[in-house]
């Protein structure tokens, strides 16, 4: 047999790059003739420590397998007059074409030279914000597959939208992609935005045109609704692989600071003398800041139910917390000493992963949402943006995964501004529920992380759809 060659081109961000790291590792690992390339974007605005974590990829090429390469392409963009997240992506991506159509054909070229035992370049494997480069996969006669790091249900939802579906708020949405109506509410803030929100429905509609293949960061049996409606001839063939995870103890997307090692964690001696299922774990990604005011009122929620806790509270944009802010978090760990720790870096994988912890209060971003399915562990829902609030939605109403404490809050990255103060009431009873011992939610998600578990072995789920792909992968070879 040939050997075969994929050239991944993920969003080079952390909650995008690691699911992809992690699907290219599994796909070296259930072939041998198999080698991937991870074609690595370098965007200027997604901070000096990123850049740095991307450098280092590309200068220690294989280190994570030997069949897994990483180029780093030019670094020659401009960055536009605008602080819009959706503009920046866009306009940056589309920069990238005549970059990986250069890269592209010159491997292609380096691979037919006389002699030379090399792989057959077989596919594009472009993340779902990178859908523009699907032209030059399509100039250069190669099939592409669209990798979604998002649900089953937020892909789905982005093919079956109309343009004008944010504009009653007090609207419930009947779609294909989910057995119940979705609130108007729910739908991410970009929505809002015509031109931007016209662009994504255009990309969408391209991968429903051009691409060979979806490849979703996803279980069958966790969505099953959601994968089943993009099933039939009006859509590509769909791959679902997941739950793709970084569990081997490396500092992933899921760690939330700067620390390298989770070896002398002092939070991880801490619930080492906790009793079982007993601790709360309050994280809200990368990105999750909130005011004084806020923070008062999660404090208070916690001092309130009693609760053990590990609270990640992230630092504003400033270099540290304000002066009142210190007295805040003083004043509440020593009314509540022995009970808790604030830390502003968190292992959540090793966190979650602890028999000590009960629940989990989470953004609901994809990547924690699979981690707490995968070890077992209920969700308090307090989405912040993107497609976040569709990620509560799903697994409160249409999964029963997790308990509410919001489904619509929305914050503003820029200015860290939200559309209001969850009340301590509010938090602490959802803390209360979601730390419920017996509860219909915990076996449902006990239920569902035995499921995940299975999906990946042979004969599971994602075990054949992989193979499914890789077959795929290798008919295109000639």
């Amino acid at each position: 047999m040939k050997k075969a060659e994929l050239a991944f081109v993920p969003l080079p961000v952390p909650s995008h790059l690691p699911a992809a790291l992690e699907f290219a590792k599994l796909l070296v690992k259930h072939h041998d003739r198999l080698s991937i390339t991870i074609v690595l974007m370098n965007p200027p605005f997604a901070g000096s420590k990123n850049q740095a974590h991307l450098e280092s990829l590309a200068s220690h090429s294989t280190i994570i397998d030997p069949r897994i390469t990483f180029v780093l392409l030019p670094h020659d963009y401009t960055i536009p007059e605008t602080s819009n997240p959706h503009i920046l992506s866009s306009t940056f991506i589309i920069n990238q074409i005549t970059h990986l159509k250069n890269f592209l054909t010159n491997r292609r070229n380096q691979y037919s030279e006389p002699g030379h035992d090399s792989p057959q370049l077989a596919g594009l494997v472009l993340d779902m914000i990178c859908a523009p480069l699907m032209d030059v996969a399509h100039e250069l006669g190669l099939p592409s597959y669209v990798f979604f790091t998002v649900s089953a249900g937020y892909a789905s939802l982005m093919f079956h939208i109309q343009i004008d579906a944010k504009d009653d708020p007090d609207a419930e949405l009947v779609l294909p992609s989910f057995a119940n109506s979705v609130p108007s509410k729910v739908l991410p803030d970009f929505m809002l935005d015509k031109d931007i929100f016209s662009y994504y429905l255009n990309q969408f509609r391209k991968m429903k045109e051009k691409a060979k293949g979806f490849v979703i960061n996803t279980v069958r049996e966790l969505e099953p609704h959601a994968v089943g409606s993009l099933a039939g001839p009006a859509f590509p063939t769909v791959y679902t692989v997941g739950p793709l995870l970084n569990l081997a103890g490396e500092q992933s997307d899921s760690d939330v600071g700067s620390k390298e090692t989770t070896d002398d964690c002092d939070v991880i001696k801490w619930l080492d003398d906790q009793p079982p299922s007993s601790v709360v774990f309050l994280c809200f990604g990368h990105l999750g800041r909130f005011s004084e005011d806020q923070a008062r009122e999660i404090a208070n929620a916690l001092e309130k139910s009693g609760t053990r806790f590990i609270w990640s509270l992230r630092q504003s944009k400033s270099d540290g917390y304000t002066d009142s802010m210190e007295a805040l978090i003083k004043g509440f760990l020593d009314r509540t000493a022995g009970m808790g720790k604030i830390v502003e870096w968190a292992p959540q994988v090793a966190i979650l992963s602890h028999p000590a912890i009960g629940g989990f209060v989470s953004h609901c971003g994809w990547n924690s949402i699979l981690e707490s399915v995968w070890f077992g562990v209920p969700i308090a829902t307090w989405p912040l943006y993107g497609e976040q609030q569709v990620n509560a939605f799903e697994i409160v109403r249409e999964l029963g995964l997790a308990e509410e404490i919001r489904l619509d809050f929305l914050m503003d990255l820029l200015s860290q501004n939200a559309n209001e103060v969850v009340s301590a009431q509010d938090i602490e009873a959802g803390i209360r529920r979601v730390m419920a011992h017996d509860s219909d939610i915990r076996k449902n998600v006990k239920e569902i992380s035995e499921k995940s578990r299975k999906a990946l072995i042979n004969g599971g789920s994602s075990y054949i759809s992989l193979g499914r792909l890789i077959d795929d992968v290798f008919d295109n070879v000639a």
